[in-house]
């Protein structure tokens, strides 16, 4: 079994490393334990979705350490998404954007599409402030199993399939994030998380009633 790892300097360099070299990281975030890959790397995409054993249509939602990173990925920042911004980052609201158009195919399941997120969660926005970009997000599970919560049961689930297990403490669980998307000006909901999407409309709202 893969050992968890206590989160260190030494362990997120060693991370950065490994993602960078196409490996699989586990880490904590604000819902459940998710895996990350370097989300430009094709190979890395094509290990996780294995490893998972994910339909091969389904995006791959990614973490951002903030606005600037966004821009990398997504192609345009719909405009009541800045004000969505402002009230629920970093925490459990992924913005699906237009992608980027040299994104791998795998990334966005195709759809042209990407979900972005920033997280609360310490160990995530150290991994990504040490690897220095984007991260994958999607849960630590076997698709269409439940999540992990901790890095035991992550290390349980994958065993050596996973690089290196990042030790975060024990996830919230529940509810996944939010995934909202805009739709001419209008904004819908993909899938309603941690953030009621009622909550997300009135602040949406606040944004076209300047």
């Amino acid at each position: 079994m893969n050992q968890p790892a206590i989160v260190t300097e030494e362990t997120l360099l060693r991370a950065a490393v490994i993602l960078r070299s196409g490996g699989v990281v586990a880490f904590s975030t604000e819902t459940y334990y998710g895996l990350a890959v370097d989300p430009l790397q094709h190979q890395a995409l094509e290990r996780l979705f294995r490893i998972k054993q994910r339909s091969r249509n389904l995006p791959i939602l990614v973490l951002v350490s903030g606005i600037e990173q966004v821009h990398l990925l997504a192609s345009e920042l719909p405009t009541m998404y800045y004000r969505l911004i402002d009230c629920f980052w970093p925490g459990p609201l992924t913005l699906v954007c237009p992608a980027q158009p040299t994104l791998p195919p795998r990334l966005t399941g195709d759809t042209g599409t990407i979900g972005l997120r920033q997280s609360p969660d310490e160990t995530a926005n150290r991994l990504i402030a040490v690897f220095g970009g984007p991260i994958t997000a999607t849960s630590a599970n076997i698709s269409g199993a439940e999540a992990a919560v901790t890095a035991d049961e992550v290390a349980r689930i994958f065993g050596a399939e996973v690089d290196l297990i990042l030790d975060g403490g024990t996830a919230p669980g529940g509810c996944g994030s939010t995934l909202v998307g805009v739709r001419g000006e209008s904004l819908y909901c993909l899938r309603e998380g941690k953030i009621a999407f009622h909550a997300v409309q009135t602040c949406a709202a606040l944004d076209l009633e300047k």
